[in-house]
Order: C-alpha cells, then sequence, then structure tokens
C-alpha cells in the first residue's frame, strides 16, 4: 500500500500520459494485462524523477553482460527481501 496518493491519468500531463501508456504496454507483455503501477503513479509528481527512473529501466534492460532469466531472478529475490506487494 502506497504512503503517498499518485498521480491518476485524468490528472496527469502529456508527458506523464505518455509514460502510461508505456508502463501499461510493457506490462501488458509481461503479465497479459494493462495496468499502471503503483510506483510509476507516485514518481510521476516530479516529471524529472519520472524520466529518470524511465532511463534507468531501459538501461537495465538493454544490459546484455547477464542473461534476462536471472536479471529477473534478481529483481524477483530483492522485492521479496523488502517486501514489495507486487
Amino acid at each position: 500500500m502506497a504512503r503517498m496518493k499518485g498521480v491518476e491519468p485524468h490528472e496527469a500531463g502529456w508527458f506523464t500520459r505518455l509514460v502510461y501508456w508505456f508502463v501499461k504496454r510493457e506490462v501488458n507483455k509481461l503479465t497479459g494485462r494493462p495496468r499502471l503501477l503503483e510506483p510509476v503513479k507516485v514518481a510521476a509528481h516530479h516529471p524529472r524523477l519520472l524520466r529518470a527512473l524511465g532511463q534507468m529501466e531501459r538501461g537495465q534492460a538493454a544490459a546484455k553482460s547477464v542473461p534476462v532469466s536471472l536479471k529477473s531472478l534478481a529483481g524477483l529475490k530483492a522485492a521479496t527481501l523488502v517486501g514489495c506487494p507486487f
């Protein structure tokens, strides 16, 4: 459960709505159902932070030194260690 309310799509500016569209598309590829992740909605309060978050995610996805399956496993382990609900 988030401690602060995220920016809803109807409240968002054009850049944030574009980011939301990309996030929903990527989540749909992975899970089969489009949904907006809460950390993205919270980061949308600060557009520069939202942009930096996207750059970090793209950089991690582009890294080829570690297999994709190992990156996914490491992400899952980190999420369980910190008690991430999603």
